[in-house]
């Protein structure tokens, strides 16, 4: 049994979610064989909420149902990107703009952690207002090449 191809699905399932509201930002799958999990992860300004959750599983069902692209028997998990989530895209690092984010940072042969808020994005680069050794918030420009891996942070 063949693992499905995520990103079919997500071609599949993404102009139907969005006539219902949420936007597709992510399919996951997990395991082999009939216990397997289909999750798919969805937004919308403002965020989701359990019935955003829910006409979007009753969506991707139907779709999934009609179309049957999965060989094997599999659980559905429709749930929201949460609100420390992962900044991939331009889109997503757009949306992030003015909020607390956490990047995981090539520094020559080791990795940082910068954390502080998203100032400018774009391009080769990306600017981060992070408090320095004193406590004094400064601006602090990074290249996009280095970031490892980046995600909102929840403000305390």
């Amino acid at each position: 049994m063949s693992r499905p191809d995520v990103a079919a699905l997500a071609d599949l399932l993404r102009p139907a979610l969005q006539q219902s509201g949420v936007e597709l930002v992510e399919v996951q799958w997990k395991g082999s064989g009939p216990g397997s999990l289909l999750r798919l992860v969805v937004d919308r300004p403002g965020g989701v909420g359990l019935d955003d959750c829910e006409r979007a599983s009753l969506t991707a069902s139907a779709i999934l149902d009609a179309y049957d692209p999965i060989e094997t028997r599999y659980s559905l998990e429709v749930s929201s990107p949460g609100a420390e989530r992962p900044i991939r895209t331009d889109e997503e690092w757009r949306a992030a703009l003015g909020r607390r984010v956490h990047l995981r940072v090539r520094s020559g042969d080791a990795e940082r952690v910068v954390e502080g808020r998203l100032i400018a994005a774009g391009g080769p680069t990306v600017e981060v207002e992070a408090r320095t050794g004193r406590g004094r918030p400064q601006p602090l420009t990074i290249e996009a090449a280095d970031i490892l891996s980046a995600r909102t942070a929840v403000d305390i």
